[in-house]
């Protein structure tokens, strides 16, 4: 599901009116639904102006070259995951109960069986055809990463996992198991592989939980 984000890369030098911003947006929307469906290389700028109801003149005022929008839409999907991940029933990812929920959110969508991960597809077309994205996806991998190893550190900080779990390391692990199960979700076309790979790296990590006493309660979350 696509959510409305504005996006933060900008020509450098030149203020944007609100209508200007407003235009900006549009077509950085047009230009990922279009991409998503259809991949960077299979994208036109005919394409792009009609999704977004914008000249030509408009279109290249903001977006010079394809390079410049190929860029501002692997910003608006690493906003976008970066929004989902932070949605208030997931709290900041920092329980087990909240890591299987953000789990479960994605094993149950659709979106996920047709078309794959946004930004991973997009990022794994881009590096290999445009190796100079490679900052912007790497970019995006670390902001999306970064939210689970602050949640898991937060988890190791409370006792809850042992010392010698590495936030860094599993954070690693998750984002690993999202985008391997994701891409064989799309080739299966069903939830199944994506649910197996994200329920181990859960369960891997739920291998660092600290032992409770019998009074304590689970120590896992679910």
């Amino acid at each position: 599901m696509m959510v409305a984000m504005t996006t933060t890369s900008e020509a450098p030098g030149r203020k944007l009116t609100a209508k200007g911003l407003a235009t900006r947006e549009r077509i950085v929307r047009a230009a990922a639904e279009l991409i998503y469906e259809h991949g960077a290389q299979n994208t036109n700028n005919e394409q792009i102006r009609e999704a977004a109801g914008v000249s030509g003149s408009q279109l290249t005022r903001h977006f010079p070259t394809k390079e410049s929008l190929v860029r501002a839409v692997l910003a608006w999907q690493a906003d976008t995951i970066v929004a989902r991940h932070q949605a208030p029933e997931l709290g900041e990812l920092d329980s087990f109960a909240a890591l299987y929920r953000w789990a479960d959110s994605y094993i149950a969508s659709q979106a996920m069986v047709r078309g794959g991960c946004t930004f991973g597809s997009l990022a794994a077309e881009v590096v290999k055809a445009e190796p100079s994205h490679r900052d912007a996806v790497a970019d995006g991998f670390e902001r999306w990463q970064e939210l689970f190893a602050r949640g898991l550190s937060k988890m190791r900080e409370r006792g809850e996992l042992r010392p010698e779990a590495d936030p860094a390391a599993l954070a690693h692990l998750l984002a690993a198991a999202f985008q391997g199960g994701a891409l064989l979700d799309q080739a299966a076309g069903d939830s199944t592989p994506l649910r197996d790979a994200l329920y181990g790296a859960l369960a891997y990590i739920e291998s660092f939980a600290v032992q409770r006493g019998p009074d304590d309660g689970p120590a896992g979350g679910r």
